[in-house]
C-alpha cells in the first residue's frame, strides 16, 4: 500500500528544482567556480573546523557576531574606495546559502496577500520561493538584450505594488548587469511599502567599471545587496550566503530565522576562507578572461551572445536546443538548458575544461550541418 501525504494542493505534481547532477568529464552547467580552494586554504579550513569541534555540544552563536564583521569589512572594499563609506556589521545578514537568505526575505516580507516581483528571464528559484512563501507572484520581462526596460518595470511596480522586489545583478541565466539609475528607480517606486533586494550573487565577477547596488546602501533604506560563497569564494559545499542593507531589515529577518540557523563549522568554514580572500578572488581574474574569450569566440561563429558580467554565459539561439546539449553532453560536456526558447547556457570553467566545450560544440554543430 502507498501512502499519499497531506501536501499543499498547490505543490501537488511538481518536481524539486535542481539541474542535472552527471558524472561527466567536463560539468559547466551549474555556475561553479573550478578552482578549489587552495592547500593553506584548505588547511586554514581544517584547523578551524577542527577548532569548532571541541565545543559544538554547545549551541554557535546564533548572531554570528566574528562572522558578520568579516563579511561587513569584506563588503566594505567595494564601497570605501568608491563611496567612502564602510558597511557596518549591524547592516550584515548571512545563512546557508544566498536561497535560504531570499527565502527569509520572502518569509519577513512576502507572505499571504502580498506579492513578490522580477523580470523575466530570471533566476527559477525566485517563483519557488515566493510559493513557499505563500506570495504572489508577478514576472513582467526584459528587452530584447535582457536589460531592464524601465518605464515597463515603474508601470508593473506602480500595478502590483509589491512588497518585494528581486533583481539579480548579473541576472541569472542572461548574465546582464543592472545601471544604478535602474536600481535607484525601483527603490524610488517601491518606496516604504516594500524592499527591492538586488542579488549579487555574481558580482564579483562584474566586468571593470560595472558598480555594485552596495554603493547605493546610504541612499535607499529599502534596499537589500545579497551575495554569496558559493561562486566567487569556491565554497558552494559550504553554502553561505549573505546580505548588506539597513539594520532594520536585519533586525526583521530576526523574526523568520529558525534558532542557530547558522552552525558553528560553518561560520568557522566562512571565517576561514575570508582570511584567504585575496588568494581565492585571484582566481575571479582567470575566469572573466575566460569569459570574455568564449564571449568572443562564440560571436566570431556567428552565435547571439548576451553580454556577460557573471561567470557563465547563454549563448543560442538554437531550433532545437536539446539535440545540441545531448550532443555535447554525449560528448562528456555538460552544460545547462535553461533560459529563453532556443539559448543555451555555458559556465566558464579552466582553459582546458573551455577548450574541450569548444571543440564538442564546434563537432555537435558540424554534425547537424551535415544531416541537414
Amino acid at each position: 500500500m502507498t501512502y499519499t501525504p497531506p501536501l499543499r494542493e498547490e505543490l501537488r505534481g511538481l518536481e524539486p528544482y535542481g539541474a542535472p547532477q552527471l558524472d561527466v568529464p567536463v560539468q559547466l552547467n551549474v555556475n561553479e567556480n573550478p578552482y578549489g580552494p587552495s592547500p593553506a586554504c584548505v588547511a586554514d579550513i581544517a584547523e578551524a573546523v577542527a577548532s569548532a569541534a571541541g565545543s559544538l555540544n554547545r549551541y554557535p552563536d546564533r548572531e554570528f557576531t566574528e562572522l558578520r564583521t568579516a563579511l561587513a569589512a569584506y563588503l566594505s572594499r567595494d564601497t570605501e574606495p568608491t563611496r567612502g563609506f564602510a558597511i557596518t556589521p549591524d547592516q550584515v545578514w548571512a545563512a546557508n546559502g544566498s536561497n535560504e537568505v531570499m527565502l527569509q526575505l520572502l518569509q519577513a516580507f512576502g507572505g499571504p496577500g502580498r506579492t513578490a516581483v522580477s523580470f523575466a528571464p530570471t533566476y527559477s528559484m525566485y517563483p519557488e520561493y515566493a510559493r513557499d512563501s505563500m506570495t504572489a507572484w508577478v514576472a513582467g520581462r526584459r528587452e530584447t538584450d535582457f536589460g531592464l526596460d524601465l518605464d515597463h518595470a515603474r508601470e508593473l511596480v506602480e500595478k502590483e505594488r509589491p512588497s518585494v522586489v528581486l533583481l539579480p545583478s548579473p541576472n541569472n541565466p542572461t548574465g546582464t548587469a543592472l545601471p544604478p539609475e535602474a536600481v535607484t528607480a525601483l527603490c524610488e517606486a517601491v518606496g516604504d511599502d516594500g524592499v527591492v533586494v538586488v542579488d549579487e550573487a555574481y558580482g564579483e565577477f562584474r566586468r571593470a567599471g560595472t558598480p555594485s547596488a552596495l554603493e547605493l546602501l546610504p541612499r535607499h533604506r529599502n534596499l537589500v545587496v545579497s551575495r554569496t560563497m558559493s561562486k566567487a569564494f569556491a565554497l558552494a559545499g559550504a553554502r553561505l550566503g549573505y546580505l548588506a542593507a539597513a539594520p532594520e531589515i536585519c533586525d526583521a529577518i530576526r523574526v523568520v530565522r529558525l534558532p542557530y540557523h547558522l552552525s558553528a563549522v560553518t561560520q568557522a568554514v566562512a571565517l576561514a576562507a575570508l582570511r584567504h580572500a585575496p588568494e581565492l578572488l585571484g582566481r575571479v581574474d582567470e575566469l572573466r578572461v575566460e569569459r570574455d574569450a568564449t564571449v568572443a569566440w562564440l560571436r566570431e561563429r556567428g552565435h547571439q551572445v548576451a553580454d556577460s558580467d557573471a561567470n557563465f554565459v547563454l549563448f543560442g539561439t538554437f531550433p532545437d536546443r536539446h539535440a545540441v546539449w545531448q550532443g555535447l553532453l554525449d560528448q562528456g560536456v555538460l552544460i545547462r538548458e535553461v533560459g529563453p526558447d532556443g539559448w543555451l547556457r555555458v559556465s566558464i570553467g579552466t582553459a582546458g575544461e573551455m577548450a574541450a566545450f569548444r571543440q564538442a560544440l564546434t563537432a555537435v554543430l558540424a554534425q547537424e550541418a551535415s544531416q541537414s
